[in-house]
């Protein structure tokens, strides 16, 4: 029995409907031009017409019937397109462009799910080449589909007075609760005092000289949100194994030297202590990934499932100068510079 053969997704009458609206009205290209792109049309050359209409708009020369066969006709692509007979169809098609905007996330939402089909393609591609490392494969994977997703993120114009009223109501709400934490605590009493407890969609760098013990401090902030806050903490940990990071935190919760909880040299009565912050810390919302070298693509991929499955208050990384760009780059210091900029746009 032959299946027939499904077509990938698309939508021609909403195409000619944005063409036809561009010819129409000079001004509906501002509604659409900031995220609908030639490559988005399906039919080729809808998206040459697409692209001729962008480049007499980039010049500030007016996208009429005569301007646009002249245009195309100079690129060599009216006859291929249909001639001036297709463009007048065009500006027939639709009676007014009220709706351009409409058909014009028609035409991207079809975009984006032949996109998908096709990442899915090339992963499916990836997964057959048995040559290739297993954790490789998986990354570039994730790379394919984030580049599906990327497109999508993107932010208008906004009035200020939006802005404004936004402000507004988070000031209201901090005056409202004023002498209250508003952030996140860290549990250190002065520190929350003058930050205000650590904000959403920031990004904070504790930076210090080796051995002064910026790992010990993130490593309190963790336990402290965790334990008396119940908030969901996620440590990237780059430089010490998940077995580290615990004996870290019970030789913090204990008083018990670290360098003899590595050696198991307990004391009898010392015990009772390590087996209660065993089972206190057991219990504590903190998710811990060892993966060293890990990239920036990496963390936010685990980053959202962790947030999607139990919810995600704080990220720590320890530390930054230690993860992989997912870029290349020229020098290390482009590269950090990358890293950084990566994890500022996973906080906000």
């Amino acid at each position: 029995m032959n299946k027939q053969e499904r077509m990938a997704p698309h939508n021609i009458e909403a195409e000619e409907a944005v063409l036809g609206s561009l010819l129409i009205d000079p001004d509906a290209i501002f509604k659409v031009a900031s995220f609908l792109r030639p490559d988005d049309f399906y039919r080729e050359k809808n998206g040459w017409i697409y692209a001729a209409i962008l480049d007499l708009h980039e010049r500030r020369e007016p996208a009429d019937f005569v301007t646009l066969c002249d245009e195309l006709e100079r690129r060599g692509q009216l006859a291929e397109v249909g001639g001036a007979a297709y463009i007048t169809s065009l500006i027939n098609a639709v009676p007014t462009a009220i709706h351009v905007e409409y058909y014009a996330h028609i035409v991207e939402r079809c975009a984006i799910l032949r996109r998908l089909i096709n990442a899915a393609g090339q992963i499916a591609g990836l997964a057959y080449e048995e040559a290739e490392d297993v954790d490789e494969v998986v990354d570039r994977a994730e790379q394919i589909l984030f580049g599906v997703s990327q497109r999508r993120i993107a932010r208008d114009l906004v009035p200020i007075k939006q802005i404004i009223g936004d402000y507004y109501d988070r000031i209201d709400y901090l005056y409202q609760h004023r002498g209250e934490l508003i952030g996140i605590p860290t549990g250190f009493r002065l520190l929350d005092r003058l930050l205000g407890g650590l904000q959403r969609s920031d990004l904070i760098i504790v930076a210090g000289r080796p051995s002064m013990g910026k790992t010990s401090f993130v490593l309190s902030v963790a336990q402290n949100a965790a334990r008396k806050f119940d908030q969901r903490v996620a440590l990237f940990s780059l430089e010490m194994s998940a077995e580290q990071v615990v004996q870290r935190l019970i030789s913090a919760e204990t008083g018990i030297d670290s360098q003899r909880l590595r050696l198991g040299d307990l004391k009898e009565e010392e015990w009772p202590l390590f087996v209660q912050a065993t089972g206190v810390l057991s219990d504590l919302p903190i998710f811990i990934d060892d993966t060293p070298s890990i990239s920036a693509l990496q963390m936010r991929t685990k980053a959202r499932r962790l947030h999607a499955e139990h919810g995600l208050d704080l990220i720590i990384v320890d530390y930054l100068q230690l993860m992989r760009g997912d870029a290349r780059a020229e020098n290390r210091v482009q590269e950090i510079s990358n890293i950084s900029r990566s994890i500022k746009s996973l906080a906000r």
